[in-house]
């Protein structure tokens, strides 16, 4: 955070114009007072002013030292010199310092002891050089040099930790985004997986049929063809809508439906092109569900017919859907004797139905049930009355 108020000089630039500026207040001002020559400015005058005023190019490295040296100096320079200037002005820049670099407690014994020094020395002297009205006006210059050198340090504090809180919510704001960024790759990387590897698997179980039955009954194939060319078509027409998120140009809206548990009959008629033969059992009402709890369950079951097809060696297989009040639950069984390398092997398969139900806060199990087969199970819930 930056400030725009700053003084364009920083650092000994900064100090070294200060002390300049102090020098030409103390000549000036006291020319201006009392009309007179330099060659009433006495060389002792003049040392113990560039004593005082160079001492300030070491303020903010030696803050109390600093402030000692030019209270004394000043200590010597009323009671001796013969050029009345202001020369405790470099004592209150010295005092500014002190406070703003946090010795604020120092900064006031060093006023006081200041203001006891006045007043001894005017005890002492047979003329009194300072009215009452003077007196006040110094302990009141000592004060407030004191007290803007306190106000100076706090706003310094609350600007380094008002940019420490913008930079830790930039970091926040940073990571939040990277997170976003891959969570979201990991979605995509999940539909790819579901996409590409249900339509490719069917693509290959079909093709495997058509080259088996080219030979024995060409006729035959041609079903085998057909699959293949929907399976692609479906292929296409789903990676287009996953990778559309990946877009930066305006397109127009998908024709196809999205996937849906609702379009579950689909998956249905592409397994059973693939030779496995699948029933289909719905209870409670069939209801719209939310988006994202609709796309999982359409997804794990597709996953769930895709590793049935390229790796249980089974014959038949059921999806059950219950609807509920509050979830939705999907169920496939299959008769296949490849169950039990499925189960001990948690592929990208069965880790990405996994995710998807826990993302939603649900349930999943995969696994060989006691009569044999395989079985996926997951509930994914889709409204919380709690």
């Amino acid at each position: 955070m930056t400030d725009s108020r700053r003084w364009p000089l920083r650092g000994r630039a900064a100090d070294a114009a200060l002390a300049l500026a102090v020098v030409a207040m103390v000549v000036g001002s006291g020319l201006v007072r009392f009309p007179t020559t330099f060659a009433d400015f006495h060389l002792l005058d003049g040392l113990l002013v560039a004593a005082a005023c160079a001492a300030l190019l070491l303020r903010r490295r030696f803050p109390v030292p600093v402030a000692l040296f030019t209270l004394v100096v000043c200590g010597f320079y009323y009671p001796l010199s013969t050029f009345d200037g202001p020369l405790v002005l470099a004592f209150a820049v010295a005092l500014f310092t002190v406070a703003a670099e946090g010795h604020t407690a120092v900064a006031a014994v060093l006023a006081v002891a200041a203001m006891l020094l006045v007043g001894y020395g005017e005890m002492g002297s047979a003329q009194r050089h300072l009215d009452n009205t003077s007196t006040y006006l110094l302990a009141g210059w000592l004060v407030a040099a004191v007290a803007i050198g306190g106000l100076a340090r706090n706003r310094r504090a609350y600007l380094r930790e008002a940019e420490q809180r913008m930079l830790a919510a930039e970091r926040e704001k940073d990571e939040e985004a990277r997170r976003r960024a891959s969570d979201e790759r990991l979605r995509i990387a999940r539909e790819l997986h579901d996409v590409l590897g249900h339509h490719i698997s069917l693509i290959n179980v079909q093709a495997g049929a058509a080259l088996h039955r080219l030979d024995a009954d060409p006729g035959q194939a041609e079903p085998a063809l057909v699959s293949i060319k929907q399976a692609s078509k479906d292929a296409l027409r789903d990676l287009r809508a996953t990778l559309g998120v990946l877009r930066q140009v305006d397109e127009a809206a998908p024709t196809a439906p999205a996937p849906s548990l609702a379009r579950i009959d689909a998956l249905v008629e592409q397994a059973g092109g693939a030779g496995l033969a699948v029933r289909t059992e719905l209870a409670g009402p069939v209801r719209p569900l939310p988006p994202e709890v609709d796309l999982a369950g359409y997804r794990i079951v597709q996953e769930a017919l895709t590793n049935v097809t390229r790796h249980a060696d089974a014959r038949t297989a059921c999806v059950r859907i219950r609807y509920s009040d509050h979830d939705v639950r999907v169920e496939i069984d299959d008769d296949g004797v490849g169950a039990a390398g499925r189960n001990t092997n948690r592929g990208n398969g069965i880790r990405g139905m996994e995710e998807r139900a826990q993302a939603l806060g649900g349930e999943f199990s995969a696994g060989q049930r006691p009569s044999g087969g395989f079985r996926v199970h997951a509930r994914l819930p889709w409204r919380n009355d709690t």
